[in-house]
């Protein structure tokens, strides 16, 4: 047996044995992420749904710019938030660099953009007059919005599944801000890097495992909110 067998199989010992250490990294990771994308998913879908039923100066810029923002690197938000942050920083006296809330700002950063895009794409595809006549019928401008995102729903929730995929698998951002610290901000994409750097792969492939779980749960959601879209 070779040794990618042999750390395989040790990595799934190690995965249901309810170790310790693994589940607080993978726990820390769900928690970061799960904090950014709701912080940053209610505002998104605000100027997504702007950007897509109203006419104003700028609005070809800020697609453009959304659309844009999508690729940014996420070293490139960890190295921007790093520099912000740090004591010679603007920002310095916070004292939030190497922490969860560090973490969750350069997510947020990383998300905010596709989540607005996506959205967008998704409600512009919704027929205008769900808005119109909801207006018509006498509903203040919140109802209206609301019944929107309700004929948006299906495609809204992929959007955000897509943003969360997006966070959730990082590892720039969330190893320049965060600084990898144990039991504090090591969460499974750092942890994966630190361990692979060591030449410690059982623990590494433990994490890519539910990684890759967490992919095939994502996209299974996806597909069936797809599907249940066609038939709506």
């Amino acid at each position: 047996m070779n040794d990618l067998s042999t750390a395989t199989i040790q990595a799934f010992s190690l995965l249901f044995s309810g170790n310790i250490e693994l589940w607080e990294i993978i726990l820390l990771s769900f928690s970061v992420s799960l904090r950014a994308i709701i912080f940053s998913a209610p505002l998104a879908i605000i100027i997504a749904f702007l950007l897509a039923y109203f006419q104003f100066p700028g609005r070809r810029f800020f697609i453009a710019l959304f659309n844009t923002a999508m690729s940014i690197p996420a070293v490139v938000v960890g190295l921007t938030l790093y520099l912000l942050l740090s004591r010679a920083g603007p920002l310095g006296d916070l004292k939030l660099l190497f922490t969860q809330e560090a973490m969750i700002m350069g997510q947020m950063i990383l998300c905010f953009p596709l989540l607005v895009a996506l959205s967008h794409a998704t409600l512009q595809s919704v027929d205008r007059r769900a808005w119109e006549t909801a207006i018509t019928l006498g509903a203040d401008p919140l109802r209206a919005f609301l019944t929107v995102l309700k004929e948006a729903r299906f495609g809204l929730i992929a959007a955000i599944i897509a943003g969360f995929g997006r966070i959730i698998a990082e590892v720039g951002s969330s190893m320049m801000v965060g600084g990898n610290i144990l039991n504090y901000t090591r969460n499974i994409p750092t942890a994966i890097a630190l361990e692979t750097s060591k030449g410690s792969f059982t623990q590494g492939i433990a994490l890519g495992m539910v990684l890759l779980f967490l992919a095939l749960l994502l996209n299974c959601h996806r597909c069936q909110g797809e599907k249940n879209g066609a038939y709506s």
